[in-house]
Formats: C-alpha cells, sequence, structure tokens
C-alpha cells in the first residue's frame, strides 16, 4: 500500500462514518401500498404486528415489545422494573445510556471497564453495590458481548435487575442463542445510522410474558384491555416505521456479510501497524454483526494523537468519528457531577478511540484507501 498523492483528493467521494441501508425501493413501496390500502398508520396496525411477529422469530421467540425509538424504550424499561435510587452503568457509551438515568430522577453510578473490548468489567461491580442499588445498565459497546453470565450472577445475588443497552448488538448471538436472552430486558435501537433500522425505532426484548402487559401499556399512555389502568408515555412505534424494518430484515444475512468483509480488509492493513489497534470481535463464542470499526490510537507509538489522526482523514474527505469522546463523567451537563479518574480504562479509551467508515455500500477499495492513508501518516 502506498502513500495516496495529494492531487488526487478532490477525485474521492466523502466517506462517512456510517450511512443508512435503503432496502430496494419496490420491498418497500409494497408495504406502503399496504398502508394505504388499510388506512391504519399507528396504534399497532398490520405491518407493526407482522413486525414484531418476525423479530420475536429472529430473537428465539421472547417477547417484543417495538417503540419509536431506542432512548423511550430504555425509559419504559427503567419504569417497569421499577429502577430507584441509584444504578451501575457504564461512562463509556452514548449520551442516552446515562440521560434516561438522570432524567427520571436516578443517580448513576460509573463502573471501569475492560481493556480488551471496552465493556463494563463486572469484577468491579461488587464494589460499587449500596443499599440504594437497585439495577445494572451494561452496554453491550459495538456490538461486543458484555459478560453478561457474572453480570447477571451478580445481579441475582444482589436481587438487582439487570437492563441490557444493546443498542448496537442486533443480531449477536453468544453460543448460538440470541444476545437478548440475558438479564431482565434488552433494549435494541433501530435508528437509521444503525445496522439495522427502521428509520427511528427500538425494540424491548424480553423472556418475562407477565410482564408483556405492562411493557405495552406503559407505552400507551398506560391504556390496558380497554382501561387507564397504568401511568404511561407515548412511545409506540408506527407503521411507516414496521414497514422500513419489515422491508430490511430479510436483507440481514446480506448486510453482515458485507461488514464482515470489510471489518477483515481493516484489521489486515492495520493490525501491524505500531500504535494502532484495532478492537474486533475476539471471543470465539460470539457471532459478531460488524456494527463499528473501533481502532485505539496510542500517540507515543503511532506518533500522532487521535485528535491528529481525525483531522487528517477529514482532509482526505474521510469523515471519522471519536466514539464515544468525551466520557460522560465529563460532560458540561454533568459537570462537577463526576470523576472521570475513578474509570481510569474508559478515560483512556475515550482519548484514544476512533471508529472508521463502515457500511453497507462502501467499498474494499474504499476501505483500502482509509487504511493506505493511515499508514502514510504513521510516524512512530
Amino acid at each position: 500500500m502506498t502513500r495516496e498523492p495529494s492531487n488526487m483528493l478532490h477525485l474521492h467521494p466523502r466517506l462517512f462514518v456510517a450511512r443508512p441501508y435503503l432496502p430496494p425501493r419496490q420491498e418497500f413501496d409494497k408495504y406502503l401500498d399496504e398502508i394505504w390500502d388499510n388506512r391504519i398508520l399507528t396504534n399497532y396496525g398490520l405491518l407493526h404486528e407482522r413486525f414484531r411477529a418476525e423479530l420475536s422469530q429472529f430473537f428465539d421467540g421472547a417477547n417484543v415489545t417495538l417503540t419509536a425509538n431506542g432512548h423511550l424504550a430504555l425509559d419504559i424499561a427503567l419504569h417497569v422494573l421499577d429502577a430507584k435510587g441509584e444504578v451501575i452503568t457504564t461512562p463509556f457509551t452514548f449520551a442516552s445510556t446515562t440521560h434516561v438515568l438522570t432524567w427520571n430522577g436516578l443517580t448513576p453510578v460509573f463502573c471501569d471497564i475492560k481493556e480488551n473490548d471496552l465493556t463494563l468489567d463486572p469484577d468491579k461491580i461488587e464494589a460499587l453495590i449500596t443499599e440504594k442499588t437497585s439495577a445494572i445498565m451494561p452496554v453491550h459497546v459495538y456490538g461486543h458481548f458484555c459478560d453478561a453470565e457474572k453480570i447477571d450472577a451478580i445481579a441475582e445475588k444482589h436481587g438487582l435487575r439487570v437492563i441490557y443497552d444493546a443498542a448496537h448488538a442486533f443480531g449477536v448471538r453468544v453460543d448460538g442463542k440470541s444476545i437478548a436472552s440475558f438479564g431482565d430486558v434488552s433494549m435494541f435501537s433501530f435508528h437509521a445510522t444503525k445496522l439495522f433500522h427502521t428509520i427511528e425505532g427500538g425494540a424491548l426484548v424480553y423472556k418475562n410474558s407477565d410482564l408483556c402487559d405492562l411493557y405495552e401499556a406503559s407505552e400507551n399512555f398506560g391504556f390496558c384491555k380497554g382501561e387507564h389502568v397504568y401511568i404511561g408515555t407515548n412511545a409506540k412505534m408506527n407503521e411507516f416505521q414496521a414497514a422500513m424494518g419489515l422491508a430490511v430484515l430479510p436483507e440481514f444475512d446480506t448486510l453482515i456479510k458485507e461488514r464482515k468483509e470489510l471489518t477483515a480488509r481493516y484489521t489486515e492493513h492495520l493490525s501491524d501497524i505500531k500504535g494502532v489497534r484495532c478492537l474486533a470481535n475476539e471471543n470465539p463464542r460470539v457471532t459478531h454483526n460488524y456494527a463499528y470499526m473501533p481502532i485505539l490510537i496510542n500517540a507515543n507509538s503511532f506518533g500522532r494523537t487521535r485528535d491528529n489522526l481525525f483531522q487528517e482523514l477529514a482532509k482526505h474527505n474521510i469523515n471519522c468519528r471519536k466514539y464515544f469522546y468525551p466520557l460522560i463523567s465529563d460532560y458540561k451537563a454533568y459537570h462537577g457531577q463526576f470523576d472521570s479518574g475513578l474509570t481510569p480504562i474508559a478515560a483512556k479509551a475515550a482519548d484514544e478511540v476512533l471508529c472508521l467508515p463502515i457500511y453497507n455500500g462502501l467499498s474494499i477499495n474504499d476501505a483500502d484507501r482509509v487504511c493506505n492513508i493511515i499508514r502514510g501518516l504513521y510516524n512512530g
């Protein structure tokens, strides 16, 4: 691989860190025809129920509650599971994970993460449990599987709920079973930037059928079996979102195959560069979804900081993302409330991580160009 001549830069199209996949137009249009024929737009329409049934099968027969977005799904899960006081979670995540806690008057207690996959470190959880702790909210970061067996065992020992933020983990399987088989409930985001999307949207997936009515009522103003028996919000998925989900779901295996090839290409061409660590799936039990392509930049070895590499790639029309930076405990919104020094591994990851472009429609040549530029910028 050779460094790209500067006079060729303007010839290359802009690359994004993510772009939504759009299914064949005729596949989406056939569902739109149904909407026009039925004239049902929301409130558990025919497409909504069909989509729910297909997702239930996708998740090994688990219960599925569809929502307008993933954030509202987390909000509902906290209410249904009656979370109070403190919730142990990770600071290395998207804002939603923490904001939904503080918005509901809960106190996030930040636990550090594991260095190998940047997920919540179960060996550090018990030291943070107090009489005020009601739940644990781990995150399957980048679709990497949390050590759920250990986390669930700790929760059972201490009588805590476990709500998995699985926003990145659609389609991930562990020992052949759905990643949603762990904990009390798992939240999946179907935002347009996700591997699988419904434009906007989300879902709660859970085993306990006794809670179905409560989850459904909680997203529909508390309305259940003809009466307002609970206090709820409005978080229902509409028919247009369900239509997109129905059109995208049959393409899922193809999407995964393409991303797996891109991930392999990135890893092949970057893993031998000093100071560049590809955060690839290393757990042999896990069937990965290749949702993101994060790398970690050690400035001392690479010869440039992550921020400098980010800026240089932008000059080449390559838009990456410092995902997740800053650490949530360093947000201006939480100024003075948390100490990121208490989670040093998470703080280090936030300063080093960079997500490279990966999406369906990105070519192998595009991935090669990104790798070529990074290799050319190596200054170790």
